[in-house]
């Protein structure tokens, strides 16, 4: 019996990006996947473009309303039924041999498996986003080890994690698999791509440092003196990615 993934994409408002996005899925090297497609109230051509594509690998799913994108990607967990569940947003791509390298170590007895990974723009490819091979939920704390876009767990053995409407939303749910699967292994060769805009969530600094202090204060229940010890980690990690 062939293993299965679970992929789920969020999407609102994508229709300049999500064309090639649903492609670079579509021609992995490892055909047997579920791609969960829940269009979160979009006004644009969207869902279109989405309803285009003839593959019955394809489910589409819709919002009653427009909920944010930790919402979106819940109801494709909630939905997914496959072994393995990962993640691509709509504007990101995979490589084409993505699914075919971590089942290799998925299958070698790790249940979360991630790979490093390209971030790009409209001008070509910025630079490569590395992690250690092994990653452990103490590092996690140090720093976002995990690319949401390159990330799959195991959800027979460790069921399904949903994720909170908080900022950051993907890494609290990545460490909260990492607290139950004690460690990730990290493809070392780049099998995604991380698209960098102007308008990506990650490019406003002040509010993911923010975000950052509340996950260790709020989420995470960590005292002042540890916070300040993970959060200053967290602060040299996020300047050597950029370097």
């Amino acid at each position: 019996m062939n293993e299965s993934f679970s992929i789920i994409m969020p999407v609102f408002n994508a229709e300049k990006t999500i064309s090639e996005s649903i492609k670079s899925i579509l021609k992995q090297s490892y055909p047997h996947f579920v791609l969960y497609i829940i269009n979160d109230s979009s006004t644009d051509n969207s869902k279109n473009i989405i309803l285009s594509f003839n593959d019955s690998r394809i489910v589409y799913l819709e919002t009653p309303e427009n909920s944010g994108v930790a919402y979106a990607r819940n109801v494709g967990i909630q939905n997914a039924a496959e072994k393995y569940i990962a993640f691509l947003d709509s504007d990101d791509l995979w490589l084409p041999n993505k699914l075919e390298h971590q089942l290799i170590k998925l299958q070698s007895g790790y249940d979360v498996v991630c790979s490093n990974y390209f971030t790009f723009n409209d001008h070509g490819n910025l630079n490569i986003r590395k992690s250690p091979i092994i990653i452990k939920y103490s590092q996690m704390l140090k720093s976002n080890f995990i690319g949401n876009l390159t990330g799959t767990y195991n959800s027979t053995n460790l069921g399904k994690f949903f994720q909170k409407k908080i900022g950051h939303e993907d890494y609290v749910m990545w460490l909260e698999i990492l607290k139950k699967s004690e460690k990730a292994f990290c493809v070392q060769e780049p099998l995604a791509k991380y698209r960098v805009s102007n308008s990506s969530l990650s490019s406003n600094k002040l509010k993911v440092i923010k975000w950052q202090w509340l996950i260790y204060r709020n989420v995470l229940k960590l005292s002042i003196p540890k916070s300040l010890f993970y959060f200053s980690h967290y602060l040299l990690n996020a300047l050597n990615k950029r370097r």
